[in-house]
């Protein structure tokens, strides 16, 4: 079954946030109003708490990082402004999710700052978690880092135990996948371009479309390598979060406006 109360794919280019778009709000206007309608579709869901799941945020190699520290804070720059955020940590929902990936066998750990608990226990957010969570309600967080040494099996893997994990708490989980695709789309950038970028994203959107998210493992080592994603990892943990036959999606939209690639997409369960 799916035990999330709404699950999102959300990207987190800076320029999304309302507050850094800078002297051109329309370059990243189409996400900026998808994100408008997620958190209408969380908001309206009444989440207890929020699990998000990022490429860029404190990385233990080999292993899934799950935050455990008391509260986590962090900053945003772009176009000469920033936007900082504060969020406590749903510690009890931490540890059993790593409880939940360790008795499958997964490589997984809670990691911490600082002092056990009080205000020293804090970790940074960076900017995978800080611009999905500006459009969302302000609930405890927990936030996962993939690993990417390991194999996208067991990213699925991981999705399983996590959504066990959700399960058993009883509480009212929102999911969000932290990702941005493609990263070559303009030899300005700091990737430059490959004509991998566009085929790359073209085949992602169609996945999504049809909700085939599980054949993202099957992609092959130098297509990735050449269209410079950061979204495949996390993808993958959502599918293995919620089974096919109990996804359903409800694509928002899809820009490249600079040198990477954006999509929001909605998840419910098919009984709603």
């Amino acid at each position: 079954m799916n035990p999330f109360v709404f699950a999102c794919m959300a990207p987190h280019g800076g320029e999304i946030i309302p507050e850094l778009q800078g002297v051109y709000p329309e370059r990243m206007s189409v996400t900026r109003e998808s994100m408008k309608m997620l958190t209408t579709f969380m908001s309206k869901e009444n989440p207890d708490c929020l699990i998000i799941l990022t490429p860029h945020g404190t990385r233990i190699h080999g292993q899934f990082a799950i935050t455990d520290s008391e509260r986590m804070a962090g900053t945003v720059e772009e176009n000469q402004a920033s936007y900082a955020m504060e969020r406590l940590v749903d510690r009890e929902l931490a540890r059993m999710i790593n409880k939940c990936a360790l008795e499958e066998g997964i490589p997984s750990a809670t990691i911490n700052f600082g002092t056990v608990a009080g205000p020293i226990s804090c970790l940074p957010l960076d900017w995978g978690v800080i611009v999905p969570l500006r459009f969302m309600p302000d609930v405890p967080i927990v936030v996962i880092n993939p690993a990417r040494e390991l194999s996208f099996d067991q990213h699925l893997e991981f999705g399983k135990a996590l959504g066990k994990a959700v399960k058993q708490s009883q509480k009212r989980v929102g999911l969000i996948a932290s990702c941005d695709w493609a990263h070559a789309h303009d030899e300005d950038g700091p990737y430059g371009f490959d004509p991998a970028a566009k085929a790359f994203d073209e085949q992602v959107v169609d996945l999504i479309k049809t909700n085939q998210l599980e054949k993202m493992a099957q992609f092959e080592e130098g297509f990735i390598e050449a269209a410079k994603p950061d979204g495949i990892w996390q993808t993958l943990i959502l599918a293995g979060a919620i089974p096919a036959e109990e996804r359903h999606v409800e694509f928002l939209s899809y820009e490249a406006p600079t040198y990477f690639g954006l999509i929001c997409a909605a998840y419910y369960s098919k009984r709603k």
